[in-house]
């Protein structure tokens, strides 16, 4: 990978094809090879850039205060980038919306994948989550805390392991155990603010959701398309709440669709 180095420490990237950029914004429990999967299409015709936010994946944690929104809005300059198509799984949703409230101008597309809504009311299952993992934390048991995010986020509520494709746990945990090893120092350090509402997003954009995934992201993705204006929704059946784990051909052919609008 490379890396952009400053005074709040590293980020690593990946860039890989030739064609209009496109951004790659990873889970809250991933890190950019959470996309590898779809990576080979789209770089068929794009410029597709990954990144390792701040404490995930090989970017070192934050050193100080920082905005994943800076983030973004540096490695573009670095990389000569004036506006690109912006994509989001989970948290990664939630950075790629706050840069296109912020920056409307250097985004031409966004996709969101499982995206939260921040504010929103938890339910029973989403509480009990919250609690069992910081339980875990809180005991120095990381393997339980690693457990209870797989169970959560890439089995999700629908099915049993059986039915998640193998490989996939085992791919995820190194990448889980870094986010939460980096959880605390991330969460305090990082100063990003909501910048706005959905209805304020004014450029094209396609929401996804799995229908395997905890009931609570499945209407956040049902709000985003229907307030952010023109918002097209798309279900994946076969997914829980990883839509590029799960279901990258699915993905990739509803993502090269959108992007060659």
């Amino acid at each position: 990978m490379r890396e952009l180095e400053d005074d709040r420490g590293r980020l690593c990237y990946v860039v890989e094809g030739e064609g209009p950029p496109v951004v790659l914004v990873h889970a809250g429990v991933a890190d950019h090879r959470m996309w590898d999967a779809v990576v080979p299409a789209l770089a068929e015709g794009h410029t597709v850039i990954r990144y390792d936010l701040r404490g995930f994946g090989e970017s070192a944690p934050p050193s100080g205060p920082f905005g994943e929104t800076d983030d973004l809005r540096r490695l573009l300059d670095h990389l000569g980038h004036d506006r690109v198509r912006l994509v989001g799984a989970s948290f990664g949703c939630l950075v790629a919306v706050e840069f296109t409230l912020t920056h409307p101008g250097r985004v031409h597309s966004l996709a969101l994948f499982s995206p939260p809504w921040p504010g929103s009311p938890r339910s029973a299952e989403l509480s009990g989550y919250d609690r069992a993992e910081a339980a875990a934390l809180a005991a120095g048991d990381l393997d339980t805390a690693v457990r209870v995010n797989l169970d959560m986020w890439l089995r999700g509520p629908s099915r049993g392991w059986e039915d998640v494709a193998p490989g996939l746990a085992e791919a995820l945990r190194g990448p889980l155990r870094t986010s939460l090893v980096n959880q605390d120092t991330v969460e305090g350090y990082s100063e990003d603010t909501d910048a706005g509402v959905a209805a304020d997003i004014a450029v094209p954009t396609l929401v996804g959701i799995g229908l395997l995934d905890v009931a609570d992201f499945q209407a956040f993705g049902r709000r985003h398309a229907a307030e952010i204006p023109g918002a097209a929704l798309v279900e994946f059946p076969g997914a829980a709440h990883l839509i590029p784990l799960d279901a990258p051909a699915e993905l990739t052919a509803v993502l090269r669709d959108f992007l060659s609008r």
